[in-house]
């Protein structure tokens, strides 16, 4: 019977993510787990600043520290719609990389015994974008994974 201790949440911000920390922090409370809560910038977005011939080194990295500042305010104000937060040892963080290997390592560094993602049921094309993230996390996680929809 899995009885997990380390929970892993990846967020992008959507409230298919806040349907996973929902998830996740039920569970955690039973078991009194510990949750982490991951949010990973997509390399290719710092990628495309230098696309566009902005290529100084301070102003890339200037850029970059925004939008993880930015990434962590919105973590903390989405955990903080959830009353049982208060009650649950939650560690966050933010990242850039590429998504599903960021999220992959984390489990491996953390000692992660569950990962709840929410597997977006998008159409068009954003499904084999978005979708391939949860897809690749299923694949190479070497522990249980809960998708929510």
């Amino acid at each position: 019977m899995l009885m997990p201790t380390k929970i892993l949440v990846p967020t992008d911000f959507s409230t298919y993510s806040d349907k996973a920390l929902r998830q996740a922090f039920d569970i955690a409370k039973q078991y009194n787990a510990k949750v982490y809560v991951i949010h990973v910038v997509h390399e290719k977005i710092t990628d495309t600043i230098d696309d566009y011939g902005i290529t100084y080194p301070s102003y890339v990295k200037e850029i970059e520290g925004k939008m993880i500042d930015e990434a962590k305010k919105k973590m903390k104000e989405q955990i903080d719609k959830f009353p049982q937060s208060k009650e649950l040892e939650i560690e966050s963080d933010v990242q850039i990389g590429n998504i599903s290997e960021a999220i992959l390592q984390e489990e491996k560094n953390k000692g992660i015994d569950l990962i709840v993602i929410a597997s977006l049921g998008r159409s068009g094309i954003a499904k084999y974008l978005i979708g391939s993230v949860a897809r690749n996390v299923l694949k190479g996680a070497k522990c249980p994974v809960l998708l929510t929809k």
